[in-house]
C-alpha cells in the first residue's frame, strides 16, 4: 500500500483555508499514485476548538468541510480527524477518526480515552467510545487510534479495557495513530517510547501523524513519525513546519520515497528556542498582526524576547522602547543599544524621570510621612507599561511580555507594570534556562551583548538593586520550583529530596502567594511539561497544603 502523510498547519475555525489545504494534499497524493493519505486528529475544525465545539455554525462548517473533503477522495482513501455529532445519550460530540473511500465515510473510529489533565479538557465536549475494532482499507487491516488511546500512562482505563491489547487480538497489519500532542521539550521522546510499546505488543508497524501549529499558549510541533514492526524509527517529519511524506508498506516493511536526513532532535534549549520562535510567528500570523513592541531594559529577559521576536517577525517589525529612570545604570542603556544594533530592530528612548517625579508630587499629600517602598518602585514599572501600551495603541503594535518563569512563580513582577503584554514569550522559561537560551541565540555570533548575560540581574527600581536582594540564588530557586511545578510535589516531598526546610517553605510561600498575579497574566507560550495558565489549575484563594 502506498501511503502519504500530510502534516499540515491548521488555523482553528478557518475552514476555507484549511479545507483547501487538505484537498490540495489529497490531489498531490493522487497524482503520485498514493492509495491512503493520513491527516491529524481534529484536522477538520482545528485543535483545541474549546467552546466553539458548542457553536452550531462551527459544527455545521465542520460537516460542510467534511463533505467537500470526501468529494475529493475518489481513487484514494483518507484518514482524517473531525468532531462528529452523537445522536445517542451522553455528550453531544465524538472525537473521531474517519476513513473516507470513494467519496463516502466507510469507517468511523471514535476516541476512547479523553484526556482531562494539564491543557486538555476533552470530557467537556466529547463522549468516550467503548467499542474497539480494527478497520479494513483495501486489503490492509488497520488498528486506527486517536492520540491518547495508545497512551498507557496516567490514564484511568479501568472501565474501558486495554485498547492496544484488544486491537492486537485482531492481528492488525498496521497501526495508525492520529494525534494532537502539544510540544514540550521532553515530549518527543515520550511519544516515541509510548508508540514503540504499542508496536511491540502488536508486532505491527506504526504511523503517528501529529498536529502542527501554535494557538496562543499551546504549540504543536508536528514531528510525525513512522516505526517499523521492531519499534525502530523509519522516519521523523519536520518540527515546527509543514511536511509531506510518502512511503510504501509491503509485508510489514516500509519503503520511503525519496531521501530524508536522519532526524536529530537537538538539545532541550535548541527545541525551546525553535518552539518560541514558531510560537511568536504563529501568534502574529493567526491573529492578523505584524508588528511587536517591547520594553528593552538592558537586562537578559527583554534582550532574549527582542532577539526571538526579530527572528520570528523580522527586525523591521520589532520596536524596542528604552525607558530609563534615575536608577537605570549607564551600562544598562548601552547594553540595550548594543542589542538594538546587533538585531537591527527599531528603537526609541523615552526617559521616565519626569513622569515619576509627577507621580511623586501628585501623591505627596497622600503618602506624607511615609518612607518610600515598593509602592514607589511599582509606580515606575506601571509608568513604563503605560508608555508601552500607549505605543502599542498608537501604532497598532502588539506588546510582548518579557517576564520569565522564575519571576512569575514567586510574584517578582508588577501587576499592570512589567506583567503587561498580549503574549508572554518566556513565561515558561526559568531564569537558569534563560542564560542557556541566550548562549544558544549567540551560537553563531553575538546578538545578546555579553555584558547583558554576565552582569547580576536587577529590576533597577531603587539604588543598587539586585534580584538576589529579594530572591534566593536562581540555581537553587529554579531547582525547588521545578519540583513544585513540573513534578507537582508537596513541600514535604521536596524537603525529602534534600532541600533545606526553611528555604522550601519560603519558596512555597512565594509561589502560593503569587497566584493572584498569575491569574491576571497574559497567555504564556508553553514549552515545558507544566506551564502556568490552563494547564495548572490552582484555586485563587485557598489554604495551600504544607
Amino acid at each position: 500500500m502506498k501511503i502519504a502523510l500530510a502534516q499540515l498547519n491548521y488555523h482553528i475555525g478557518d475552514f476555507e483555508t484549511d479545507t483547501a489545504k487538505i484537498i490540495e494534499s489529497i490531489q498531490k497524493a493522487k497524482k503520485h499514485g498514493v492509495e491512503l493519505i493520513i491527516f491529524a486528529e481534529l484536522a477538520i475544525g482545528g485543535y483545541p476548538a474549546k467552546d466553539l465545539l458548542r457553536n452550531q455554525t462551527y459544527l455545521n462548517n465542520c460537516e460542510k468541510a467534511l463533505h467537500e473533503i470526501a468529494g475529493a477522495c475518489c481513487d484514494i482513501a483518507c484518514v482524517i480527524g473531525a468532531p462528529i455529532r452523537n445522536h445517542s445519550k451522553g455528550k453531544h460530540l465524538f472525537n473521531a477518526a474517519l476513513v473516507i473511500e470513494h467519496g463516502e465515510i466507510k469507517h468511523t473510529v471514535k476516541k476512547t480515552y479523553l484526556p482531562d489533565y494539564d491543557v486538555f479538557d476533552e470530557y467537556r465536549y466529547f463522549e468516550p467510545n467503548k467499542d474497539v475494532h480494527c478497520v479494513m482499507v483495501g486489503d490492509t487491516k488497520i488498528a486506527l487510534t486517536i492520540c491518547e488511546d495508545l497512551w498507557d500512562n496516567g490514564v484511568d482505563n479501568t472501565y474501558m479495557g486495554d485498547i492496544i491489547q484488544d486491537l492486537a487480538l485482531e492481528k492488525p497489519d498496521l497501526i495508525i495513530n492520529i494525534a494532537a500532542s502539544p510540544f514540550s521539550y521532553t515530549h518527543h521522546q515520550t511519544r516515541l517510547d509510548i508508540m514503540r510499546r504499542a508496536v511491540l505488543r502488536t508486532h505491527a508497524p506504526l504511523i503517528y501523524l501529529n498536529q502542527l501549529g501554535a494557538h496562543a499558549d499551546i504549540i504543536f510541533d508536528g514531528r510525525s513519525f513512522v516505526l517499523d514492526k521492531n519499534g525502530d524509527v523509519v522516519m521523523v517529519m519536520h518540527a515546527f513546519e509543514e511536511d509531506f511524506a510518502e512511503l510504501t508498506l509491503d509485508k510489514d516493511i516500509f519503503h520511503l520515497k525519496g531521501d530524508r536526513e536522519k532526524y536529530q532532535p537537538g538539545s532541550e534549549i535548541a527545541q525551546i528556542h525553535d518552539a518560541l520562535v514558531f510560537g511568536i510567528k504563529e501568534y502574529f500570523t493567526k491573529s492578523g498582526f505584524k508588528k511587536a513592541v517591547l520594553g528593552l531594559s538592558g537586562g537578559l529577559d527583554s534582550a532574549i524576547v527582542a532577539a526571538l521576536a526579530c527572528e520570528a517577525l523580522g527586525a523591521d517589525n520589532v520596536l524596542a522602547i528604552l525607558l530609563p529612570s534615575k536608577y537605570s545604570s549607564d551600562h544598562s542603556l548601552k547594553d540595550a543599544l548594543d542589542l538594538v544594533s546587533n538585531t537591527g530592530c527599531s528603537h526609541q528612548i523615552v526617559p521616565i524621570h519626569s513622569m515619576v517625579d509627577a507621580y511623586d508630587e501628585a501623591l505627596g499629600d497622600l503618602f506624607s510621612g511615609l518612607k518610600p517602598d515598593i509602592a514607589e518602585e511599582n509606580i515606575q514599572a506601571r509608568i513604563r507599561a503605560t508608555v508601552l501600551m500607549a505605543t502599542a495603541n498608537k501604532f497598532g503594535h502588539i506588546l510582548l511580555n518579557t517576564s520569565n518563569k522564575s519571576e512569575a512563580s514567586v510574584g517578582y513582577g508588577t501587576l499592570y507594570g512589567d506583567m503587561a503584554g498580549a503574549i508572554s514569550v518566556i513565561g515558561d522559561v526559568y531564569k537558569t534556562q534563560a542564560y542557556q537560551l541566550a548562549e544558544h541565540i549567540n551560537r553563531h555570533h553575538e546578538i545578546i551583548p555579553t555584558n547583558t548575560i554576565v552582569k547580576p540581574p536587577s529590576a533597577e527600581l531603587r539604588p543598587d538593586q539586585k534580584d538576589s536582594d529579594s530572591l534566593p540564588d536562581y540555581e537553587l530557586l529554579d531547582s525547588i520550583l521545578y519540583q513544585f511545578i513540573e513534578q507537582e510535589k508537596s513541600g514535604q516531598e521536596v524537603i525529602q529530596l534534600g532541600f533545606e526546610e526553611e528555604m522550601v517553605k519560603r519558596v512555597a510561600k512565594l509561589l502560593n502567594g503569587a497566584e493572584f498575579k498569575r491569574f491576571q497574566a497574559p497567555p504564556i507560550l508553553r514549552v515545558s511539561p507544566k506551564a502556568f495558565g490552563p494547564g495548572r489549575a490552582i484555586p485563587l484563594v485557598a489554604k495551600y497544603p504544607a
